[in-house]
C-alpha cells in the first residue's frame, strides 16, 4: 500500500497534475502550492510520490516535468461525448502491488488458468489478528471519516446528508453494474421520479432498487449489522424486479453460476454456500474496526457469489452497514473507475490478492469523505429537538400522505396528542406543521414517500 501522505497537499499537487495532462515544472508546483511547502520539501514529496507508482518523472534537467502515472485499459476507446466524465477515471493512482495484479488479470483468458472457490481464504481470516488494512490506512480513514456529532445515534450522519447519499450512491453503484444513466438523470429519478429517456426499464429498475436499499440502510441504522436478516434483505431490494425467477429475491442461491471475462468458477453445492455464507456474516460480526469491516465485506460477499446475481452491488452497500451505524462518513463509490474495480475484483477471484481493490476502496472513501465534510458543512447545525423525534416526524407525515389526509391542523394535533409526551406537544406540533409546509417532490425519500403517493396527496389537497 502507498504510504499516505498530508492530504491537503497532496490533492493541491494532484489537483494540478489532472489539470496540466503534459506536466508539470517543479518551479510551477510551488508557485501553486503557494508557500505551503519548501522546495526541498516539495522534492522528497515527489520522490515519494514517484515510489508510490502515483507519479513519474519527464525530461531531464531544467526540461524535467512530473505527472500522474497513468493506468490505461489496453482495450480502451476514445469514450463518447456523453460519458466524457468517466475520462477522469485513469488518474487514480494505485500502488505498485495494485498494478501487478492489473497486468495479471489482463492478460488473456488462455492466459489465466481456471480456479475454484479456496476456502482456506476466509478461514485463514481471523478478526482483529488479520487486517487487509494496515493499521496506518486504518487511522487514515477514520481521521477522514470522523463526523461530529460521532456519538449521537446509529445513522444520525447519514439522515443529515440523506438527500444526496441517495443520489451518489445510487447513481455510482449502478454505473459500476454498467447502467448507463447520467448523474442527473438519476438526481431526476430519484426526486422527482422522472424516467429518463431512452433507458431501458432494467437501468430504471436498478436505480430505484440502490435507493429503497439505501433507505433500508440508513433508516434502520441501529437495526443493520452483518446477519441474515440485514444482507438477505439487502439482496430483496437490489435485485427487485430484476432476476429471471423473482423468488430468488433474498434467498441463497441454490443452482450453479459464472463470472463472465474471468477463469474463475464459484462453489456449485447449496449447503456450502450456506455454511460458508453464514462464517462470512459471523467473522464480519467480530471484526471491531469499521473499515475493515467494510471492506472485508467487499471481499468476500462477491467472492463467495452466495447470490444468483447482484452480489457485487449487495457488498457495496454492505460495507456501509458499520459507517452508517458509527456515524462515519459512508462511501459512495462516487467517481470510481469501473475497469480499475473489476481489475481488483478480479484479482480477488483469481488471485486472492487483495492490493488492488484495497487501492480503489481507499481512494474511494478519500473522494467520499471530502464530498460529504463539504456536503455537511452546508447544512449548518441539525435542530436537537428535530433530530430527537426524527423517526416520529417522519412516520406522521409518511402517515398523513399515504392517507391522503388534507387536514394537516386537526391530524397534527391528534397525532401529537397520541405519540408525543406532553411537555414537548407544542412543540412539537408546531415542528410538524413546518415539515409539512416544506414537503416536496425533492425531499419526501426522507418520509419513504413514493413519487405517486406524493402527487396523489397534493391532488387530494
Amino acid at each position: 500500500m502507498p504510504k499516505k501522505l498530508p492530504t491537503e497537499i497532496n490533492q493541491k499537487i494532484l489537483d494540478l497534475f489532472e489539470e496540466r495532462h503534459d506536466g508539470v515544472r517543479l518551479n510551477a508546483l510551488l508557485m501553486h502550492l503557494q508557500g505551503l511547502i519548501s522546495r526541498r520539501s516539495l522534492q522528497r514529496r515527489l520522490v515519494d510520490l514517484e515510489k508510490n507508482g502515483i507519479i513519474k518523472k519527464v525530461g531531464v534537467g531544467k526540461g524535467t516535468r512530473y505527472r500522474l502515472f497513468v493506468v490505461q485499459n489496453e482495450t480502451s476507446v476514445t469514450p463518447p461525448p456523453e460519458r466524457f466524465e468517466s475520462t477522469a477515471e485513469i488518474y487514480i493512482p494505485i500502488s505498485p502491488q495494485g498494478d501487478e495484479i492489473r497486468q495479471i488479470v489482463r492478460k488473456p483468458l488462455t492466459q489465466r488458468p481456471p480456479v475454484g472457490y479456496r476456502r482456506e481464504f476466509l478461514e485463514v481470516y481471523k478478526p482483529n489478528e488479520t487486517y487487509y488494512l494496515p493499521e496506518p490506512v486504518r487511522a487514515h480513514l477514520l481521521h477522514i471519516g470522523t463526523t461530529p456529532g460521532a456519538e449521537k445515534t446509529a445513522g444520525t450522519y447519514a439522515r443529515q446528508i440523506l438527500d444526496r447519499l441517495l443520489i451518489d450512491l445510487s447513481w455510482a453503484s449502478s454505473r459500476l453494474e454498467g447502467n448507463t444513466y447520467s448523474l442527473l438523470e438519476t438526481e431526476h429519478l430519484i426526486a422527482y421520479g422522472q424516467v429518463a429517456n431512452g433507458k431501458d426499464q432494467t437501468e430504471t429498475q436498478m436505480i430505484l432498487n440502490h435507493k429503497a436499499a439505501i433507505e433500508f440502510l440508513v433508516n434502520s441504522a441501529d437495526q443493520v449489522a452483518f446477519n441474515r436478516y440485514t444482507v438477505l434483505n439487502l439482496h430483496a431490494m437490489l435485485s427487485d424486479n430484476l432476476l429471471p425467477d423473482q423468488k430468488s429475491c433474498g434467498r441463497l442461491r441454490n443452482i450453479p453460476v459464472g463470472i463472465g471475462k474471468s477463469t474463475f468458477v464459484p462453489i456449485a453445492m447449496p449447503q456450502l454456500i450456506d455454511e460458508l455464507f453464514q462464517r462470512i456474516l459471523v467473522t464480519a460480526q467480530e471484526i471491531r474496526d469499521p473499515f475493515e469491516q467494510a471492506f472485508f465485506a467487499m471481499i468476500h460477499l462477491p467472492y463467495l457469489q452466495p447470490f444468483e446475481d447482484v452480489n457485487k452491488r449487495v457488498s457495496r452497500l454492505a460495507a456501509n452497514i458499520p459507517l452508517i451505524r458509527q456515524n462515519l462518513c459512508p462511501v459512495s463509490f462516487i467517481d470510481v473507475p469501473e475497469q480499475t474495480y473489476i481489475d481488483g475484483t478480479l484479482g480477488v477471484y483469481e488471485l486472492n490478492r487483495v492490493e488492488l481493490l484495497r487501492d480503489v476502496f481507499v481512494w474511494a472513501y478519500e473522494r467520499s469523505a471530502q464530498k460529504y465534510v463539504v456536503i455537511r458543512q452546508s447544512l449548518g447545525e441539525p435542530d436537537p429537538f428535530r433530530l430527537h423525534y426524527r423517526e416520529e416526524i417522519a412516520t406522521a407525515i409518511e402517515y398523513a400522505v399515504k392517507d391522503r389526509i388534507v387536514d394537516l391542523d386537526g391530524f397534527s394535533q391528534k397525532w401529537t396528542k397520541a405519540h408525543i409526551p406532553v411537555e414537548d406537544q407544542q412543540r412539537f406540533q408546531t415542528t410538524l406543521l413546518s415539515e409539512f409546509e416544506q414537503l416536496h417532490e425533492g425531499n419526501i425519500a426522507r418520509y419513504r414517500i413514493r413519487p405517486f403517493e406524493f402527487i396523489e396527496w397534493k391532488t387530494a389537497k
